[in-house]
């Protein structure tokens, strides 16, 4: 590729002309506030156990959520990084433990932010990994995600 291609191929990335395989970008936190574009951000704190949700409209008005997860319980680390979510899945079921994760937004390799029932364990350790969200939660930041589109959502996963 040469370096005119290279250039070109950045600022695609960086204006959303183009969209990387589902990984966050520096670019994709200044592409909203650039372009004016919509954006969706998850962070989650592995040792507050929660989740900030931000969101940037089509109109730019922005709307911040604040809700309780559990993270990976004692052997189940939760992958910690800046993600683009690599798929949806609505009626999502775990072969590997045998359970609904329904609403599931996977970010990587088969960890994900999705609904559990088990809401009185949220605010604390208890899953496998993954992140879990009460079903209203969950639900809304799958639409949101759907709605926006992966490559205008970035997920951040720390300690």
């Amino acid at each position: 590729m040469n370096t005119l291609t290279k250039y070109a191929a950045a600022i695609g990335l960086m204006f959303g002309l183009v969209t990387a395989p589902a990984e966050a970008t520096p670019f994709n936190t200044l592409r909203p506030l650039i372009t004016g574009a919509p954006s969706v951000t998850a962070t989650v704190s592995i040792s507050q156990q929660r989740m900030v949700l931000q969101v940037l409209d089509e109109n730019g008005a922005a709307r911040t959520y604040i809700w309780k997860v559990s993270t990976g319980k004692a052997g189940y680390g939760t992958p910690t990084g800046a993600y683009g979510p690599t798929w949806l899945s609505p009626r999502h079921w775990s072969k590997k433990y045998d359970a609904p994760m329904p609403y599931a937004v996977f970010f990587h390799r088969g960890y994900a932010i999705h609904a559990t029932d088990s809401v009185a364990r949220l605010g604390r350790p208890a899953s496998h990994g993954c992140v879990r969200l009460a079903k209203d939660k969950a639900a809304m930041f799958f639409d949101l995600v759907k709605t926006y589109g992966k490559h205008t959502t970035k997920i951040v996963i720390a300690d």
